[in-house]
């Protein structure tokens, strides 16, 4: 696979985002990843290496994320300016209509996208996400990316992971490839969150109803779509699944036994259902 660039691109605050880059024929429709809420690009690298010699891969790390920067205020961090950052990048790199995959937030994004600028939109696949989130299920999720451990080692953060990770198909040895993922090794010899930890505090309070978001997946326009969700996930309920299949017929889903929030997406039932959905694009 050739290596993917590194983008630097300013969203309209000035502040200075990272993309990842990588080429594949122009006569495809790009895809576009968006990760979850406290993840980044790295978590894409095995899609990219899946696609990119049949279309341009392109993964962005939100505002306090990965390698973009960190912003003063965390309410930089909140979901309408993270929408614009993503259409700003879109922008600056020439992504004019995209086939969209979004891991949990980044599903979300998606579903703004489709029905603020429709015709940016080549198809949607939504991993792990919906209209309707479980609290409790965010409010784990608000626990673990509220704090820095700052482990002094790679295997500190691997036995800190492992109790708290819901089940996801992790072999015994890719957990440090997880962990390696998940935080970063500091100027000070520590391992730090490869996010800022405010990002925690757009998440909703304990005790606070999740969003409704319906009005954004019943505005969709028509588009090749999919759902891949994980049957012991604590954010995205069955009941859910089933009312968004109801509400589009077409939308493919894709099941995985025993997997938690969110699917890593190297999961053979979801990159078969990653192919599928990408060729009914073109």
């Amino acid at each position: 696979m050739t290596p993917p660039r590194q983008r630097r691109i300013s969203a309209r605050d000035g502040l200075r985002l990272s993309a990842m880059d990588w080429d594949g024929p122009r006569e495809a429709v790009p895809l576009l990843c968006l990760s979850g809420i406290a993840r980044s690009s790295l978590d894409f690298h095995g899609v990219a290496e899946r696609f990119c010699g049949t279309r341009r891969v392109v993964a962005l790390d939100y505002a306090g994320h990965g390698e973009s920067e960190r912003a003063a205020d965390p309410r930089r961090y909140g979901p309408e300016r993270a929408i614009a950052d993503v259409l700003d990048a879109m922008a600056a790199l020439g992504l004019h209509r995209v086939a969209l995959l979004g891991t949990s937030f980044g599903g979300i994004l998606g579903m703004a996208l489709g029905t603020l600028r429709p015709g940016v939109l080549a198809g949607l696949a939504l991993n792990d996400t919906g209209p309707r989130l479980q609290s409790p299920g965010l409010d784990g999720i608000r626990d673990l990316i509220g704090r820095d451990p700052a482990f002094g080692s790679l295997a500190e953060a691997v036995a800190f992971l492992r109790p708290r990770l819901p089940p996801l198909g992790i072999a015994e040895d890719g957990w440090e490839e997880v962990a390696d993922r998940t935080f970063a090794r500091g100027a000070d010899g520590r391992w730090h969150p490869r996010w800022d930890i405010r990002i925690a505090d757009i998440l909703p309070r304990p005790g606070d109803a999740a969003p409704d978001l319906w009005r954004f997946f019943h505005a969709l326009p028509p588009m090749p779509s999919l759902l891949i969700r994980g049957e012991a996930s604590a954010v995205l309920s069955e009941a859910t699944a089933c009312e968004m299949q109801a509400a589009r017929p077409s939308m493919a889903l894709c099941a995985l036994p025993g997997i938690g929030h969110a699917p890593r997406l190297q999961e053979p039932a979801s990159i078969a259902a990653i192919d599928a959905w990408l060729a009914a694009i073109g």
